[in-house]
């Protein structure tokens, strides 16, 4: 057996060898105890290389996962095994499955989770996220206050363009808490500039605790919001969440009732807003005013 294999102690080194200059360090790590199973006649030969080539594979897959990970932001990792459906029976659990399949990203959807505060938006949006890295696709992740921020500021260094291209380079873009926080004036029209040059050309997964309806109050002008949800609305996939606080679960008979009442919000409303007369604007995205 050791005959036909070959198995010597210079067959050996020249394969620890080839492993180093192929830059294979988890077989290499694997190669004694594979050579053992394979002297014993645990293993085939061709089992053997099999076993080797998985280890290294294994190994340069975790690796690339976890720098995708990093590069898109998506440091606290949630995943839908981790998120509890069962606090949450509004939801189809069979839908964000199929979400999760990916197939929105080839047709360059809009997903959007709307719900009260601590319903799992986040979380779903983040477990998508990671889906997507897993399965091979670029994900970038943030809220959008830090995206107007970052607009705002490349727009005033007069990198604005270049901004947006780096942002349009994802194949998913996760935009986290919308209208949890004021926009800033202008920041709506920046950001109707970027989704305006990802249309169709790019996914994306908004979470908002704010309905469709109140976006003119969110963005501070009706027509920025209006001209973002002919958009974000054309190719869209919305799911609604009805619920309490997943984060105040433990502590919601502490909390007095006229505060335990609040922690229900009501679900937004999806009325859509009205479009605006005329032709829309040549410099390619809506004034401030109307």
């Amino acid at each position: 057996m050791n005959a036909s294999l070959d198995l010597t102690p210079n067959t050996i080194d020249r394969i620890r060898h080839d492993l180093v200059g192929l830059k294979m360090p988890r077989a290499l790590e694997a190669l004694d105890q594979i050579v053992r199973r394979l002297e014993h006649g645990e293993i085939s030969a061709l089992e053997a290389i099999d076993t080797l080539l998985s280890e290294e594979l294994t190994l340069r897959e975790n690796s690339r996962i976890k720098i995708a990970l990093r590069m898109g932001r998506l440091t606290t990792i949630k995943t839908l095994a981790g998120f509890d459906f069962s606090f949450q029976p509004s939801l189809d659990r069979d839908r964000i499955l199929t979400l999760a399949q990916l197939g929105f990203i080839a047709r360059c959807e809009v997903i959007h989770l709307l719900g009260p505060p601590g319903t799992g938006k986040s979380h779903l949006a983040t477990a998508l996220g990671v889906e997507a890295v897993k399965a091979g696709r670029s994900v970038y992740f943030c809220t959008l206050a830090e995206l107007i921020a970052t607009l705002a500021r490349a727009e005033r260094e007069g990198r604005l363009q270049e901004r947006i291209r780096f942002y349009c380079r994802p194949a998913l873009l996760v935009v986290d808490e919308i209208g949890y926080l004021p926009v800033v004036q202008g920041g709506g029209n920046l950001f109707f500039q970027l989704v305006n040059a990802r249309y169709e050309r790019g996914a994306m997964i908004l979470t908002s605790n704010r309905g469709f309806a109140e976006w003119g109050e969110v963005f501070g002008d009706p027509v920025v919001a209006t001209a973002l949800l002919d958009r974000l609305l054309h190719h869209a996939v919305v799911v609604q969440i009805e619920g309490s606080s997943y984060r105040l679960r433990e502590h919601a008979e502490l909390m007095p009732e006229h505060v335990r009442s609040k922690a229900i919000i009501a679900p937004p409303s999806l009325q859509p807003m009205p479009r605006p007369r005329g032709r829309p604007p040549k410099n390619g995205y809506p004034s401030a005013t109307p």
